[in-house]
């Protein structure tokens, strides 16, 4: 008879827990939107993957807003909805990802961009392996990263810009993805809070020039 906790599932419950925690116990900030602000929400989604957890990245089409860019599943609110009801309706829209309210973990600090957006990171736990079916007219390509490549000591890597300020570069987290703030702030913030359970504050991290759009 087969094992009905085998250890990768005992071992994703624990992290789960893990993550729950410490999200429960972090004081998050949130931004008094600039005048003329937009909103937006991103999922930050852990996923059993091929045994092990991943964190599921996406890179856009190389047309409209952020062509080509790699980025976190999310969007701009809709109406009357919160940024965690876009970030999921967001994620179930590019991904094919339906979680709920129950998958949410907590928030990590929002991120004001040089763009004028407010964006709301949304931790999901998905329990079981997803079926991806990438949405083709938002999205080029779907990427699973492992949590273990996450966290590894050489990520991430740290530049600064022509004013001496901060550039983070999540930096190889795969051939050819170099991923900047704020995509790259949000990881490396959820990296420090949702797994060690540090207090990392990452609103001063520098955007390049090319995702300023």
């Amino acid at each position: 008879m087969p094992d009905p906790n085998p250890p990768e599932a005992s071992g994703m419950d624990r992290l789960r827990e893990q993550v729950r925690a410490n999200l429960a116990a972090f004081q998050r900030r949130t931004a008094a939107p600039p005048p003329n602000a937009r909103r937006a929400g991103v999922c930050l989604t852990l996923h059993p993957h091929r045994g092990e957890p991943h964190v599921l990245l996406i890179r856009r089409v190389a047309r409209g807003r952020n062509a080509g860019q790699w980025a976190l599943p999310g969007g701009r609110l809709d109406g009357t909805e919160t940024p965690q009801q876009a970030a999921l309706r967001e994620l179930a829209e590019e991904t094919g990802i339906c979680a709920g309210p129950a998958e949410v973990a907590g928030h990590l600090d929002d991120f004001v961009t040089d763009s004028g957006f407010v964006i709301t990171p949304v931790v999901v736990l998905v329990r079981l392996p997803p079926r991806l079916q990438r949405n083709p007219d938002e999205v080029h390509s779907l990427h699973p990263i492992p949590l273990r490549r996450l966290t590894d000591p050489d990520i991430p890597r740290w530049r600064t810009d022509p004013r001496g300020r901060p550039l983070l570069l999540q930096l190889p987290l795969r051939r050819g993805m170099v991923i900047h703030a704020p995509t790259g702030a949000l990881l490396w913030q959820f990296r420090e809070v949702a797994l060690p359970g540090r207090a990392t504050r990452v609103a001063d991290l520098t955007q390049p020039d090319f995702t300023r759009t």
